[in-house]
């Protein structure tokens, strides 16, 4: 059976000369990335087992296992690092990973489908999901709340839309 895995963050390139990475964390507490090792490569080619060693200005450092110079730690740059899924802490009723709505069919409140959820953003007022709509062939942005998303099912990997403005749109193209 294959693992599910998702992205938890990615090397940015090497840290001082001593082998150290610059690490970019894509978890909500950038330093728990340690507590998912050991990661591995998109392809599992690859494990990983790190240490984070300081707060950058942007990101972490960390040392992993093996990588004892700057030239193989620059080698690394780009590689985006995964964990199991198993490993993540269970979330409370209402909660979800990011990682779980990217992809999930989109429907309005009487089950027709309008399209897929393309990312979700948080630019500090509140999460919004970015929806593309398969009728116009672009994406709007809705308020990833409770009244704009009222129903979502992870198991049939559809979420519904009661968004009127987003509803609107899509008639007037």
């Amino acid at each position: 059976m294959n693992e599910v895995k998702t992205c938890v963050g990615a090397i940015a390139g090497s840290f001082g000369v001593n082998g150290e990475v610059r690490l970019k964390s894509f978890c909500s507490e950038p330093s728990d990335i340690s507590d998912y090792n050991p990661l591995s490569s998109e392809d599992g080619s690859k494990s990983f087992q790190l240490e984070i060693t300081g707060q950058l200005k942007i990101g972490l450092s960390a040392k992993i296992d093996g990588i004892v110079n700057k030239e193989q730690a620059e080698q690394l740059k780009g590689t985006r690092l995964y964990a199991e899924r198993h490993r993540f802490p269970a979330l409370n009723s209402g909660e979800y990973y990011h990682a779980d709505l990217i992809g999930l069919k989109t429907k309005d409140v009487n089950s027709n489908e309008i399209g897929r959820v393309e990312a979700l953003h948080d630019y500090g007022a509140g999460p919004i999901l970015e929806i593309y709509i398969d009728k116009i062939g672009s994406t709007v942005l809705i308020p990833f709340t409770e009244k704009s998303v009222p129903n979502i099912d992870l198991k049939e990997k559809c979420l519904i839309i009661d968004s009127p403005e987003t509803l609107k749109k899509m008639e007037s193209e």
